[in-house]
């Protein structure tokens, strides 16, 4: 072998050597909190997106459950300094951060049979082009808004009428349209983070709360509680989200393989939500057979339905012209998806 040719062959090994440190350098590993467990919605969209990314790249995406990196604050501070590449969490609690959000907890604004509900999703104007821009303000790219079930009230006493909320301390998360949705119902909202709920429901420090049917069942309130109540005001939202400078900063290829996986696990967790939501109410009846589960009639609904103008006003009044613009184009948006 000639000295030229041994140094064609150790070129090449060497571009070889370059090559697969730049592959490894390359496959990264993601990080994304949510607020739920694993076999929960939030979670089961999380190993399904990690799932779709793992199988479609050599990144790897580590999940972290409620609890494991602190309360929904924590996570969300992280999410915006970096140290997160993912965050999933409730407009509930991003309210303070970005004001409009809060739309999606004016009552009975969102529908409750699943096609028009699953169509607005998929479609909305408000969701796929208001509200990046308001997220993006905040150091967040908005992957995805998605439903987890529909919300219902866990109380002492059984409800019937918004009279039979009067002087009750329900916990509402840190949200200020939550707290005017509660005090238009009749009730004393107490925001209260989620980790002191459990205690304070069995010490009588508060007497209600609201959560999705499967979070009722999977948090065990059901224990600490007499009467569920069910009077079809809201479908639990969330929102996917990516540290904007993180995400700017990949390639197009990327970029895409995140889209990707986020509107792969959109698709999977809608009809796993409901699935789960149906499941867990027989088996609170099955854990907890003297536990009250009452579904509100039209009838019965119309009192709660009437204050639903006055938590509109309070959200406009929050959030000004902005506010305004998304709640029109959000009732445009469903209108459209109601067809």
């Amino acid at each position: 072998m000639t000295f030229s040719g041994y140094r064609t062959l150790g070129g090449l090994a060497v571009l070889a050597a370059a090559t697969t440190i730049a592959s490894a350098a390359a496959a990264d590993t993601w990080r994304y909190a949510f607020e739920e467990a694993l076999e929960e919605v939030q979670g089961k969209y999380a190993q399904k997106f990690k799932e779709e990314i793992e199988a479609n790249s050599d990144h790897e995406i580590q999940l972290f459950p409620f609890g494991t990196l602190g309360e929904s604050v924590d996570t969300m501070e992280q999410a915006q300094a970096g140290i997160l590449q993912f965050v999933d969490q409730s407009p509930g609690f991003t309210g303070a951060l970005i004001p409009e959000a809060q739309v999606f907890f004016v009552p009975y604004l969102l529908p409750q049979d699943n096609e028009s509900l699953f169509k607005f999703f998929r479609d909305s104007k408000a969701i796929h082009e208001l509200f990046p821009p308001l997220y993006a303000e905040q150091g967040l790219e908005l992957l995805s808004m998605f439903p987890e079930g529909e919300v219902c009230m866990t109380t002492q006493e059984p409800v019937h009428s918004p009279e039979d909320l009067n002087e009750v301390k329900f916990r509402v998360m840190t949200n200020p349209l939550l707290v005017e949705s509660y005090k238009a119902f009749g009730a004393t909202p107490t925001p209260l983070p989620w980790g002191e709920v459990y205690g304070a429901m069995q010490t009588g420090i508060i007497q209600g709360q609201e959560n999705p049917r499967f979070f009722l069942e999977s948090t065990k309130m059901y224990e600490v509680t007499d009467v569920i109540t069910c009077i079809g005001h809201n479908n639990f939202t969330t929102a996917v989200m990516a540290n904007k400078d993180f995400y700017d900063g990949l390639g197009e290829e990327d970029q895409q393989l995140i889209q990707n996986a986020a509107d792969a696990a959109f698709e999977y967790i809608l009809d796993y939500q409901v699935a789960l939501g149906d499941e867990s109410f027989e088996k609170i009846k099955e854990a907890k057979p003297e536990i009250e589960i009452n579904i509100l009639s039209e009838e019965e609904r119309k009192p709660f339905m009437a204050t639903s103008a006055s938590v509109e006003e309070a959200f406009i009044g929050m959030t000004g012209d902005k506010g305004a613009e998304i709640l029109a184009q959000m009732k445009a948006d469903l209108e459209a998806a109601s067809k």
